[in-house]
């Protein structure tokens, strides 16, 4: 177990994008290790805090990395005799809330960390995503990163290409044309991306597309990197009016790509009766 509490844990947990369980004690019948409102927070490989030990937890610990293995964001009402099912001498009836939280899926790779970069990060920081800011400039990383967002160095930021997770979106708007095409034609040759795409006037596009063609590269596959960056709707050339038009273009073709959700929510009918018949349900699915 971590030493980290249960609160302190829920955002470490957001900050690196892991999957994550919330165990909430929410109603106790006799006698029972902790009362109700007790928390603890669970990942595939740490818990952090306690709701009380011993075998109750032990089989929350199990239920809760069968939801994370899923990684999707759930909630599960688990009602547990003490006695019968966790072989614990307290004797009594805990009911505990389980609330899986998925691992962010969605990682952007941002190449260049200067001026238009340090203004989207202020946009990304409210979205669900992890961010990498790339750059070979160690002088450009020294002003303070969301939580969700982090600087990586690289004396040539094109290697980073291959570490980066499958699908990630990738965004370039380095100070150096060349370094740009480097990364063009690593981004190609690696084809594990789900969005690419690169600033720039639309010269420099069409520049680009001819270079690329001429190194041997499929009109389709060059089709595949977004240039000029943006939605052309949203005017402006000032660095933050830049990032509002490269945000909203990646929030809309992200969004395009999210399967449909139907959550929904229990009534307090439906709680009142699962916590007098003991039998867990699924509450909320997403």
């Amino acid at each position: 177990m971590s030493l980290l509490t249960w609160s302190a844990a829920i955002q470490h947990c957001q900050q690196a994008g892991e999957a994550y369980v919330i165990a909430t004690v929410i109603n106790t019948q006799g006698s029972t290790p902790r009362d109700g409102g007790s928390k603890m927070v669970i990942t595939a490989t740490t818990t952090y805090d306690t709701i009380g030990g011993g075998q109750l937890e032990f089989l929350l610990v199990q239920q809760a990395r069968e939801l994370i293995a899923h990684n999707k964001t759930c909630q599960l009402l688990k009602p547990i005799p003490l006695a019968a099912e966790a072989a614990q001498c307290c004797g009594g009836n805990v009911t505990v809330m389980l609330e899986s939280f998925a691992a962010c899926q969605w990682q952007i790779a941002l190449f260049g960390a200067g001026h238009v970069c340090q203004s989207l990060v202020t946009i990304l920081a409210g979205l669900p995503c992890q961010v990498r800011v790339i750059d070979n400039r160690r002088e450009l990383m020294t002003q303070p990163l969301p939580a969700n967002c982090r600087y990586e160095f690289h004396a040539d930021p094109a290697d980073a290409i291959a570490q980066l997770p499958a699908a990630s979106w990738v965004v370039i708007f380095t100070h150096d044309h060349a370094l740009d095409f480097s990364l063009c034609q690593t981004l190609l040759r690696d084809q594990r991306y789900a969005y690419a795409g690169m600033i720039g006037s639309a010269t420099k596009a069409l520049r680009f597309r001819k270079r690329l063609a001429d190194a041997g590269f499929a009109a389709t596959a060059i089709d595949s990197i977004h240039s000029p960056i943006g939605l052309p709707e949203v005017k402006g050339k000032l660095p933050m009016e830049v990032a509002v038009s490269i945000a909203a273009q990646l929030q809309s073709l992200y969004y395009q790509q999210m399967p449909a959700t139907s959550a929904r929510s229990s009534s307090w009918r439906e709680i009142k009766t699962l916590l007098q018949t003991k039998q867990a349900t699924h509450i909320v699915c997403e």
